[in-house]
């Protein structure tokens, strides 16, 4: 009997027990040994079929697999490219179907086709329903993006600090703040870089950057970053990966000084409008009939 390629769903428990010896494995190495124990009876047409992309099909579909399952904490990434079980993972004896993984979860971005199979709430499916094609789609691209800048803001936390500063500089020229200079590691009174608005450097922005984990920006930390400016400017950008406290959104607010805040989930909002750190996968367009076409001449 002929098998269908799987939904990505239905490669969570394949994933789940391929990885279940707990060594780290490589993402391509995942995928040959997923489709060569649990899928081997698809035909070559089906393994060589593509998404609207280009992609390879299958190879998409365990990957979102993954990714669902790195969502739900079973696995995680310890290296670029490569993945690991966690211990939710191990313990996960049973069978995970979508639904345990979005009940356990919260997760709400799923395939409204599996409702039958996993009898989600009405709520979800009337909003599936009275979707248009296109608010599906901008729907689906509004959750990859949210995933990248996720990926994204979790690559920030593990950098070198010192890229991290070099990172914010290259964002700060893309968007157009002129030429900088990274000031000495040694000794910078608190300033990781200087933006020179104009050629002569007449006017300058200091940038502070902490790469923080859970820590948050302090009250503190803005002082200093006031101080470290000695009068040689008004005009500052305190960027971190964390949040910034109450404290450092007062002080900062209160300044003579004109300082701008930009906390993780605003940095990777521009990193990802600029395009610092990401690339273009894939462009896909939609068309429409050209009613001009047809117009009588």
């Amino acid at each position: 009997m002929d098998i269908e390629i799987p939904k990505f769903h239905e490669t969570f428990n394949p994933i789940l027990e391929i990885l279940s010896n707990e060594e780290t494995i490589h993402t391509r190495e995942l995928q040959k040994k997923v489709i060569e124990k649990y899928f081997s009876e698809l035909t070559q047409e089906q393994l060589a079929e593509k998404t609207k992309s280009g992609e390879n099909l299958i190879n998409n579909r365990i990957a979102w697999g993954k990714s669902y399952l790195k969502k739900g904490g079973y696995i995680f990434y310890p290296e670029r490219g490569n993945v690991k079980i966690t211990s939710k993972g191990l313990n996960q004896k049973a069978e995970l179907s979508l639904k345990n993984l979005v009940d356990a979860s919260g997760i709400v971005e799923f395939y409204s086709e599996e409702n039958q199979k996993n009898n989600f709430s009405k709520s979800v499916i009337k909003e599936i329903v009275n979707s248009s094609p296109q608010d599906l789609i901008d729907k689906g691209f509004t959750q990859i993006e949210n995933e990248v800048k996720n990926e994204l803001l979790e690559k920030l936390k593990t950098i070198d600090p010192y890229y991290f500063e070099k990172v914010i500089l290259i964002l700060l020229k893309k968007m157009g703040y002129g030429e900088f200079v990274e000031t000495s590691k040694s000794g910078d009174g608190g300033i990781d870089g200087i933006i020179n608005e104009d050629k002569l450097g007449l006017d300058k922005i200091y940038i502070q950057a902490k790469r923080f984990n859970e820590n948050k920006v302090r009250e503190k930390d803005i002082r200093n970053f006031i101080g470290a400016m000695s009068g040689d400017t008004n005009k500052g950008v305190f960027v971190t990966t964390s949040l910034f406290d109450l404290g450092a959104i007062e002080k900062a607010r209160n300044a003579h000084h004109k300082i701008i805040l930009l906390d993780g989930n605003k940095l990777v909002d521009l990193m990802h409008e600029f395009n610092v750190g990401i690339q273009t996968k894939a462009t896909y367009l939609v068309k429409q009939l050209d009613e001009d076409f047809f117009e009588e001449q």
